[in-house]
């Protein structure tokens, strides 16, 4: 059954978002995008804080803004709760103050306010330090006060506006855990995490949706969106090399008449709009043109190389006059295969000329995104 429902136009200079999107009451989606997409306009139409120029949100049966009839329900009166990147905590109340500042402002007693503050607060960890202010607070600390002071009001709704993103190296992780437990372990909360880190969609999320230049390209459970993405943004967070053009017997035909050898997805019609997939992992690597048993060998010059943790990513870029989807391909391969490729008594540097090959059992071809 559907508990949130929202059709949205906002238009700016040089951008509108137009989205349509469901949520069931309980889930939590996680709303992928590239920078200037649409993500953060998108949780300022939810939360009230923008005004769409087309549009209408209801939440749990109750209208909250429809251009139509002119309802617009200002941000504090929507059971909405938003924790950003930043925690935005008032700086003059203690920790246990912020949180209780929501159920003060639903009318509950000074006495059971507290308490509710106390509860959350030791939800998220942070019992000890009721009494700090802001300033007394480092990074993760103060986000931990902040999803406390969110969850307090008890919204309909959580928005989750990169909540991880301004942490360190050490806090984050710890923070992700944290939702992971209050909020995707938690009673039928309902959310939206806006989020450029695939791993908090592996971990938070139940469903994404991938949103390009203010529209949705592509949805779906967690699972299969980022193992056989349909767009070139799912498949580079996802981390794996996607090819666009058509179905073709055995394979992809790219726009200039390359076939990408692969396994057709049964849902792909023979012409129709798709992308093949694989993963970096997948491409071996040659100083010369590969031969031997049937593989896709493309022709490439190196771009960069990248440390991946015991691995090195090998980017390519197009031979010159070459086709530009060869740009951005990747490979991982050992440091040894990298010692190996690069020329006698010398080392591999971009600019050199290679072959990436790819077994055609390792190629998926999916329908691409609309």
């Amino acid at each position: 059954m559907t508990y949130l429902e929202l059709t949205a136009t906002v238009a700016r200079r040089e951008f509108t978002l137009d989205v349509s999107l469901s949520v069931a009451r309980g889930e939590i989606v996680a709303i992928l995008g590239p920078n200037g997409a649409g993500k953060s306009t998108l949780l300022g139409v939810l939360a009230g804080l923008l005004h769409p120029d087309v549009g209408r949100v209801e939440l749990d049966g109750r209208l909250l803004t429809d251009t139509a009839t002119g309802v617009h329900i200002p941000a504090h009166r929507r059971d909405v709760g938003l924790l950003a990147q930043q925690a935005l905590l008032f700086p003059h109340l203690s920790a246990a103050a912020n949180v209780a500042f929501g159920p003060r402002c639903h009318g509950l007693g000074r006495r059971e306010a507290a308490r509710m503050a106390a509860h959350w607060l030791a939800e998220v960890e942070a019992s000890a330090l009721a009494a700090r202010r802001p300033a007394q607070l480092s990074g993760g600390q103060a986000q931990r006060v902040a999803l406390a002071r969110a969850l307090a009001g008890e919204p309909k709704l959580l928005l989750l506006d990169e909540p991880l993103a301004a942490l360190d190296i050490d806090a984050g992780p710890t923070m992700r855990s944290l939702l992971r437990r209050v909020v995707r372990a938690g009673a039928g909360t309902t959310a939206l995490l806006v989020t450029h880190d695939v791993l908090d969609a592996l971990v938070l999320a139940d469903r994404v949706i991938v949103l390009t230049d203010g529209t949705v390209v592509e949805q779906g459970q967690t699972r299969d969106v980022l193992t056989r993405p349909r767009s070139p943004f799912a498949a580079r967070i996802a981390g794996l090399n996607l090819v666009s053009g058509v179905t073709a017997p055995g394979g992809l035909r790219t726009p200039e008449g390359t076939l990408v050898s692969g396994e057709v997805s049964g849902t792909a019609a023979d012409g129709a709009p798709a992308v093949a997939v694989f993963p970096p992992s997948a491409v071996a690597v040659f100083r010369e043109r590969p031969v031997g048993s049937p593989r896709n060998v493309l022709a490439v010059r190196l771009a960069g190389l990248e440390p991946r943790g015991g691995l090195v990513r090998l980017r390519a870029g197009a031979i010159d006059g070459g086709p530009s989807w060869l740009m951005g391909l990747a490979a991982d391969v050992t440091p040894a295969a990298v010692a190996d490729l690069g020329p006698d008594g010398g080392a591999l540097a971009p600019g050199a000329q290679l072959w990436f090959a790819v077994k055609a059992t390792e190629v998926k071809v999916h329908p691409a995104a609309r």
